[in-house]
């Protein structure tokens, strides 16, 4: 899910990890932080991306029984899913060495990297990759230290088939070299439009979500037609562009980079439109995404009542629902809240969990992988996840494992009830992982910032464009025509 995301906005900086044992009674700890040796403007992504980090380590006991296996991420979320299958099988015979780098300032991929190339037998034996910058470790630059899940003993194809995986997490995962995976999620980031249900019955007289879908979409033209009579009644469609832009992004047919060459999709050129209409006709509060404007209209305090926000399920549990000005039915806009099918198909963020292929710890790495991204029986950790096992919150969350989300129960107060698997499993479906790249994280920047200058009238369209392209060619190796 997005706590990771939440780490790195939220300016999450450092974290503490713990040598999980299994077999034995020794409890043994190590602790690990993440310390930023380049100061990085927090509000400039291509900067923050630049900073460098170091894990530094220090060990403070003995270890348990069992051979350690290495675990690199960026959050405590997969070392804690890992702790929780030690708690499950004390006879797994493997403990874990944890180091966390949070991806504040960019200090995580440095220090993921200087890791796999110095090998050794501090090298991680797992490792996590998000959305933002998976492709770099599965399909570009760093691919070829990534193990095929079929080397590590699993049955790959027949599993993905079993528990039914959504194809663009695998998709995202494949190496395109060999055509094996070498990578999947755990959670399933599809996207669907998130709405208040008070707002929804005032402008359109209902709060049903196949009703709201038919006004919304499919299609940017219902979209806008639908943001007009919300303006009518005096809301915004949506807090900001940034709402729409991962729906434009992930709905696109081609990536920023095409055989090393920058290329502008149709549909993310469009962007320029879209954006410029929100503004233009006063459908929004304007709001940049993760900044105080953007959670104030969560919560409807903004200068107008905001209808609704483009997002996976990690974003009602770990963005919405700690914003939203209350935690029960009735404060704030808790429970005011529906879930309904996207105008386009898309999805937003994810983990992959990855295996280092010169790992000598295949066995007790296969065992994790498996138990993590394609166990789709209720012992396994995404029928945990869904429905609300793997914490004292009992926190749901949708799972890359459709046949897992099938039999479990999605319902949440928090969407008035709502079973939300219904509309995540059909955003899975429809979601696009053949339209990234590993510069997405750099390129979205410069395309975002030159958008708003656009749309705020400080450059023309053809200016913007013609920016975007020098920030580009200036900061990457791709060709720029």
């Amino acid at each position: 899910m997005k706590k990771k995301l939440l780490a790195g906005f939220l300016g999450a900086c450092m974290m503490t990890t713990l040598l999980a044992g299994c077999g034995s009674d020794n409890k043994s700890t190590e602790s690990t932080t993440a310390k930023d040796t380049t100061e990085a403007k927090k509000d400039d992504a291509t900067e923050a991306t630049e900073a460098t980090g170091d894990a530094e380590t220090t060990e403070t006991a003995a270890t348990g029984d069992g051979e350690v296996v290495n675990v690199y991420a960026f959050t405590d979320e997969v070392p804690n899913m890992i702790k929780k299958y030690i708690e499950l099988h004390p006879d797994c015979g493997f403990t874990i060495k944890e180091t966390i780098v949070a991806t504040t300032d960019g200090a995580y991929q440095p220090a993921l990297d200087m890791a796999l190339t110095s090998g050794g037998a501090d090298a991680p034996d797992i490792y996590c990759a998000e959305a933002a910058f998976v492709l770099k470790y599965t399909q570009g630059d760093m691919k070829d230290y990534a193990a095929a899940y079929d080397d590590l003993g699993i049955d790959t194809t027949a599993a993905i088939q079993a528990a039914d995986i959504a194809q663009y997490s695998v998709d995202l995962g494949t190496n395109p070299d060999t055509g094996k995976v070498v990578g999947l999620g755990y959670q399933a980031t599809g996207g669907a439009f998130i709405y208040r249900r008070s707002i929804a019955k005032d402008v359109f007289g209902t709060d049903d979500p196949a009703t709201i879908a038919e006004k919304i979409g499919p299609g940017w033209d219902k979209f806008y037609a639908a943001a007009e009579e919300l303006k009518a009644k005096g809301y915004g469609i949506v807090s900001g562009d940034g709402d729409i832009w991962h729906a434009v992004e992930n709905s696109s047919d081609q990536g920023w980079v095409v055989d090393g060459k920058l290329t502008i999709d149709p549909k993310r050129e469009e962007f320029l439109d879209l954006s410029k209409k929100l503004k233009d006709n006063d459908y929004h509060n304007d709001t940049t995404d993760w900044q105080d404007a953007w959670f104030s209209d969560m919560k409807g305090e903004g200068s107008k009542q905001i209808f609704g926000f483009f997002g996976p399920a990690w974003l009602i549990n770990y963005t919405l629902a700690p914003n939203c000005g209350g935690s029960a039915v009735g404060e704030g806009t808790y429970g005011d809240w529906a879930v309904c099918n996207s105008p386009i198909g898309f999805f937003w963020g994810g983990t992959w969990v990855l295996a280092n292929k010169d790992t000598t710890k295949k066995e007790s790495v296969k065992k994790i992988i498996e138990w993590i991204t394609l166990d789709c029986t209720k012992d396994g950790l995404q029928y945990m996840w869904a429905n609300g096992l793997m914490n004292d919150k009992g926190t749901k969350d949708a799972v890359a494992s459709g046949t897992v989300m099938a039999m479990s129960d999605g319902s949440v107060d928090f969407l008035g009830g709502q079973n939300m698997f219904d509309a995540f499993i059909e955003g899975n479906k429809y979601a696009n992982g053949k339209n990234l790249t590993q510069y997405d994280e750099k390129i979205n920047s410069f395309w975002r910032d030159q958008v708003r200058e656009y749309t705020a009238g400080n450059k023309s369209r053809e200016d913007a464009i013609k920016d975007f392209k020098q920030n580009v060619a200036d900061n990457l190796d791709v060709v720029v025509e």
